[in-house]
Formats: C-alpha cells, structure tokens, sequence
C-alpha cells in the first residue's frame, strides 16, 4: 500500500499485477489499481481533474490527464471517503505511476493533491530502479 497526504486529504493506491490480461510474448502487461481517497481535513473538496504520470522500465513516460475518476468528480465531506478501482497497460515488466489531482474546496480555492509513485512490478520480475 502506497499513500501520500496533502492538505488534510490521504490517498492510498495499492496495484495488483493482472497475469490473466497480460501477454509477455507481446510485451503486454497490464495492472489494477485500487485507490482510496479520504478527507481526513476540515473542508469539504471536489475532484476536479486528474494528472497520471506513466514510466515504463525504459524510462520512457506517459501522462493521462483528464476530468475526474472513472467518469465521476466526487465531493467529499469532512470524514468522508471514495474508492475506485482502475487499471494500467505497460509494454515493460515493470514500472511506476503517480501524479496529482486537482481539488477545489468549497471556497472555490483549487489546489493539487499528491498521488503517491507506486511501483509496478510483475511477480518475480528482477525490479530496476527507475
């Protein structure tokens, strides 16, 4: 389990690596992610945006940038939490993610908050820091 706090708002991401969706002969490998976001601050937040930053074992990045998760902006009230799960393509064995989202609270103020670089790694794959 990876988690990182910004403001009072933790995130937590823990990967599975997906041997039924991946295929090595063709340099396909594929994880999930489940992420937990949970407002542990005073103020009410809304994720506006996401920013994903993808690195294969290569080093070479991709970035995902869009609106929301899995097609929803959440709200989070104080105490409150959201949880989805999604997924990630690499043509490396192994790799990392992480990235920002972009909050606003009820003020109208907007503020990154830090996703936490998770590793991503196939089971009994020899791991190169990246």
């Amino acid at each position: 389990m990876y988690v990182a706090n910004t403001r009072g708002i933790a995130v937590s991401v823990e990967p599975t690596y997906l041997e039924a969706r991946s295929s090595p002969d063709t340099s396909q490998y594929f994880w999930a992610y489940r992420v937990v976001i949970e407002n542990q601050g005073l103020e009410t937040v809304q994720l506006l945006n996401r920013h994903w930053m993808i690195t294969n074992a290569r080093g070479e990045l991709t970035e995902v940038k869009g609106p929301g998760v899995v097609g929803e902006q959440p709200i989070l009230k104080p105490g409150e939490s959201f949880e989805y799960t999604s997924g990630a393509p690499l043509n490396t064995p192994t790799g990392m993610m992480g990235g920002a989202y972009e909050m606003e609270n009820d003020r109208g103020e907007r503020f990154p908050i830090e996703i936490p670089t998770f590793s991503l790694d196939r089971p009994n794959e020899r791991v190169f820091l990246n």
